[in-house]
């Protein structure tokens, strides 16, 4: 089952990826490639969200920046019908450069961040636990040391209204020294220079808080937390970790 599933996810590749390059026509320049590889890659990180239960629905949103130009989800649309002809492309002030669909409502979060960052990715999703603790503490307790992977203690940005200035405001300030942070009652929101790095932190984030709930949870028992000189001494060990 597992085969027949990565099977049909490599086919929804290459459809994609030759749907794209058909619209763009012969003698397509460089640069087209790298805009093709990276919808096709947006478009399966974006139904990976939904696969591994991080949204439901249109909730949450995905972008990827190729140059000055940002290509993001279009608003509305089921991760799973997004088709090649759906490419939304718009530039860092928001001005819209391909596509004749709407992006997504959350784009001043997504173009504040890259605006602020080195971001080369972005994923917003609804997580159930992040969002959950998101309406609990103003700040993810340190539960486990891999919180140092996003910069450390995760903080949750005040509530705002979906899709206004104010709460891209909010979650800039939430995301100060961090590549990832919770954003209240609402869900999270993480960067990194890759779409797979961007969405490896969401799903540690949403892992983490998912951690602290359920060890929270036990009656008459208290979760022991680490001490900030404790998480940055494995924020340090992390900075080495993998394959340099």
């Amino acid at each position: 089952m597992a085969e027949q599933r990565r099977d049909a996810r490599d086919t929804d590749k290459r459809d994609t990826r030759d749907d794209v390059r058909e619209q763009a026509g012969p003698g397509t320049p460089g640069p087209q490639d790298e805009v093709t590889r990276a919808w096709v890659e947006l478009v399966a990180t974006a139904r990976r969200t939904v696969a591994d239960g991080l949204v439901v629905g249109t909730s949450g949103n995905v972008s990827v920046r190729v140059g000055d130009t940002v290509l993001v989800t279009p608003t509305g649309v089921p991760y799973e019908r997004l088709a090649p002809g759906d490419v939304v492309a718009v530039d860092l002030d928001g001005r819209q450069v391909l596509g004749s669909l709407r992006p997504t409502s959350e784009l001043p979060m997504h173009l504040a961040v890259y605006r602020a960052t080195g971001a080369r990715a972005v994923v917003h999703t609804h997580a159930v636990h992040a969002t959950a603790v998101s309406t609990l503490v103003p700040e993810l307790p340190l539960i486990h040391y891999m919180a140092g992977a996003l910069g450390g203690a995760v903080r949750v940005a005040p509530y705002a209204t979906y899709g206004t200035e104010e709460l891209a405001e909010n979650m800039l300030g939430a995301l100060r020294d961090r590549t990832a942070c919770l954003l209240g009652n609402h869900g999270t929101i993480a960067y990194g220079s890759s779409l797979t790095q961007a969405y490896d932190r969401t799903a540690q984030l949403e892992w983490m808080c998912r951690l602290w709930l359920t060890a929270s949870s036990v009656p008459g028992l208290t979760p022991a937390l680490l001490t900030r000189e404790q998480l940055a001494k494995a924020e340090e060990r992390l900075r080495g970790y993998g394959q340099q």
